[in-house]
């Protein structure tokens, strides 16, 4: 049945927990809520457990806590499988201790004050351990907090600050140094931030040399760190030069596309990236500073300009871009700002300069659409082919890059412990020890929601599916049929609200709404079931008949609906859900669409046997187009990918809505536009509304 899908691996592996909990990204919304979770932390995950879901639910729903609760600990076979099948690789123990120095002022790119924290391994006597060592970097905009000691052959323990991205004890006592930079703008660097501002490589540009001739460095330096860390670590390895002392990077959680990953769905406005990360960096940035002057006197004398700084990024950064997206500015259309901050703009040198690079995402991360792309466009790369366009069935693969896609929000997948990936990592590229790692036949890790078990393969798209078209019909009926010649529709209202409670709700605030209720051993009915939350004059769905045998689907996935629309403006959610054989559903993944961006450019697009898997959409100012109101008009949503095999005697469900609030929320302009629209989809041979996606198996309805 599958050509390159070829081993799964059942749950299982190692338990410890990660000595990283939470390390940093966008997770700082978790920072936040911590009171919220109460003794779900103190107990922590292993203490919890999950109910049995009702008979045919999809597997992730009674995933082992260790998988889906905080640090959840990676299957074992998933990590032998990174490595080529005659690895005989192990761990080594942990013989250093650790000690640190704070706030070790380096000069920027223009003069700026760049701060770091340096861990170094030392021996039983508190001394820095003899011989010379890599160095491992990871850039925090969260504040990197004031290192620690620990003595040798103790548990590995995170330095303070380490829930926002600090060193990791783990592998500085297996003989790495650990660099941590606040970078400009944030914990006691000068500087304004702003989101990825270009020059903040510029400065670890900086930092990279300067930590490569540390005098017990050996001058070779690796990157660490998730969300906003794993997207630095990007970006920097595209700007560094052939040459570089980087030599490796590790980037959990990461964004592919900024605008269409973090601050926009189809279009339309994240509230979560808006209104609340900015909210929370904004005030973190001004109150870091005044905690670390308490540990740190010696960084007295400077406060008053470091708050200064991070003060003044509140307007020139924060209050400016605010205002320039609730305005209907340039940035809230993908255009020279965004351009300028994306990942995949860099991936092409990210290979050219040698940098291998180990990836770590989830299926339900706010990432969840770019990670799997990272990985495509990296394979691409080596292999020569254009960044951007699907992986060929059987194509050519290197081990020196790897994504594991896991069952995680994003707070679950910045925390994942890859305390030993990570050192086999850096052992391969840094100490230049035969793991194995850059011969795996199957560098693409990816879970499938609905067995539970890894899938370990190669390319995506995967090979062996069958793109498929499934057509909207009479009495909400999804199936291979093609629609009548006699026009025939649906119709939905436009909604300021929808329904207050769903998997994006969850899945957008990081997971805030699961992790903790997981954690306590219940279902999170915000993210599990949805039963008839989504139901409303707003919704209209579309199930096909049970399926006969197990069914993957596999990769992306496209809704193409023909709508009238009474108004100049449209709104258009798809959701996919798994219906079991008693009829509770399970959402899957989903997608959206702001019609005035609907404009597609095919030379971007994924499309197979004449069928349009992933649109891509400019959603540029100079794209965007109003809705004709009256005019049968074509809408391409993505819905983002997804690996889930539907058991036989369920149905797959597509809900399509005009609303996801809170987490899409139209621009004020918008929002009147949208003002009583009535959307009328059709479902006939001149207006074929239809689902395509990949299929893995012949038990499709």
């Amino acid at each position: 049945m599958r050509e390159t899908l070829k081993h799964r691996s059942r749950l299982g592996g190692r338990t410890r927990r990660s000595s990283r909990l939470l390390r940093g990204g966008f997770a700082i919304v978790s920072v936040c809520s911590v009171g919220v979770w109460g003794a779900g932390l103190g107990a922590g995950p292993a203490a919890a457990y999950l109910p049995s879901p009702p008979a045919g639910a999809p597997a992730v729903e009674s995933a082992p806590i260790s998988l889906v609760g905080l640090s959840p600990a990676l299957p074992s076979n998933v990590i032998a499988a990174s490595s080529s099948p005659r690895s005989r690789w192990q761990p080594e123990k942990a013989i250093y201790g650790t000690a640190s120095i704070n706030d070790i002022p380096l000069t920027g790119a223009d003069g700026t004050t760049i701060r770091v924290n340096e861990i170094y391994p030392t021996t039983a006597s508190g001394q820095p351990a003899p011989g010379r060592f890599p160095v491992l970097l990871t850039m925090t905009p969260y504040g990197k907090g004031h290192g620690g000691a620990s003595k040798p052959g103790t548990a590995a323990t995170p330095a303070a600050g380490a829930v926002t991205g600090g060193a990791n004890n783990y592998l500085a006592q297996r003989g790495y140094i650990e660099i941590v930079e606040d970078v400009r703008g944030s914990g006691d660097s000068n500087g304004s931030w702003g989101l990825f501002d270009p020059i903040q490589q510029q400065d670890a540009i900086k930092v990279v040399n300067w930590a490569a001739h540390l005098p017990h460095s050996d001058g070779r330096v690796g990157t660490f760190g998730p969300s906003y860390l794993g997207i630095d670590q990007m970006l920097l390895a595209g700007a560094e030069g052939k040459h570089s002392p980087l030599k490796a990077i590790f980037p959990m959680v990461t964004a592919n596309d900024l605008y269409r990953d973090t601050s926009f769905m189809g279009g339309l406005l994240d509230l979560e990236f808006s209104e609340t990360y900015l909210g929370l960096t904004g005030a973190l940035n001004t109150v870091s500073p005044l905690e670390d002057t308490l540990s740190d006197p010696g960084l007295l004398a400077q406060l008053a300009g470091i708050v200064g700084d991070h003060v003044a990024g509140l307007a020139t950064y924060h209050a400016a871009t605010t205002a320039n997206i609730l305005a209907g500015g340039d940035e809230a259309y993908d255009g020279n700002y965004w351009q300028a901050r994306n990942p995949q703009n860099v991936i092409n040198r990210v290979v050219a300069n040698g940098i291998p690079a180990y990836l770590v995402g989830g299926e339900f991360d706010i990432f969840q659409n770019g990670e799997p792309l990272n990985y495509a466009e990296l394979q691409n790369a080596w292999a020569g082919r254009s960044a951007t366009a699907p992986m060929r069935p059987g194509q050519k693969t290197t081990g020196r890059y790897q994504l594991i896609d896991g069952p995680w929000e994003h707070l679950n997948g910045s925390s994942v412990d890859v305390d030993e990936l990570e050192l086999e990592w850096f052992d391969t590229w840094l100490k230049h020890e035969r793991t194995g790692m850059a011969r795996t036949p199957t560098p693409l890790h990816y879970y499938d929601l609905g067995t539970g078990q890894f899938d370990e393969t190669a390319t995506y798209p995967f090979t062996g599916a069958t793109p498929t078209r499934l057509y909207f019909g009479a009495g909400g009926t999804l199936s291979r049929s093609t629609p009548p010649a006699t026009a025939t529709s649906d119709s939905i209202i436009w909604s300021p609200i929808g329904a207050p409670c769903s998997r994006s709700i969850d899945q957008w605030s990081m997971g805030a709404v699961s992790i903790p209720v997981h954690t306590l051993g219940l279902l999170a009915p915000c993210a599990d079931a949805n039963n008839l939350s989504l139901i409303g004059p707003w919704t209209t769905s579309y199930t096909t008949a049970a399926f006969t045998h197990p069914t993957a689907l596999a990769g992306p996935i496209t809704a193409t609906i023909y709508a009238r629309s009474t108004t100049r403006q449209t709104e258009l959610v798809a959701e996919l859900e798994d219906v079991t054989e008693n009829g509770t559903s399970y959402p899957l993944t989903e997608g959206a669409l702001l019609g005035s961006l609907r404009a597609v450019d095919n030379s971007r697009s994924w499309t197979a046997d004449g069928m349009t898997l992933l649109p891509y959409h400019p959603y540029t100012e100079a794209s965007a187009q109003p809705v004709e109101p009256g005019q049968m008009t074509e809408y391409q949503i993505q819905i983002f990918p997804t690996l889930a095999t539907i058991g036989a005697g369920d149905r797959l469900r597509l809900t399509v809505s005009s609303t996801d609030t809170p987490h899409l929320t139209p621009l004020p302009a918008q929002l009147l536009q949208l003002a009583g629209g009535i959307y009328t989809i059709g479902r006939s041979a001149s207006a074929p509304s239809s689902l395509t996606l990949e299929l893995l198996s012949p038990g499709a309805p």
